[in-house]
C-alpha cells in the first residue's frame, strides 16, 4: 500500500502537541478589524484546542503528526 499524504493545508494550520492534543490559531482575526472592539481583538491573541468533535477529522489530514 502506499505511503498516506498529509494534506498541505492542515500541516499548515495545526500542529499537533505532546499530550496528543492539537492547537490551532484563533480565526476573526485577518481584516475588518475597526468595527470589531479592542478587547475581542485582545482575546482573540495566541492559540487555542482544536474542539473533540473536529479532533477526529483533523488527524485523518494529518496521518503522520
Amino acid at each position: 500500500m502506499p505511503k498516506m499524504k498529509t494534506k498541505s493545508g492542515a500541516a499548515k494550520r495545526f500542529k499537533v502537541r505532546a499530550g496528543g492534543s492539537i492547537k490551532r490559531a484563533q480565526a476573526f482575526k485577518r481584516h475588518i478589524l475597526t468595527k470589531k472592539t479592542t478587547k475581542s481583538k485582545r482575546q482573540l491573541r495566541g492559540t487555542t484546542e482544536v474542539h473533540a468533535s473536529n479532533t477526529a477529522t483533523v488527524r485523518a489530514m494529518m496521518p503522520y503528526a
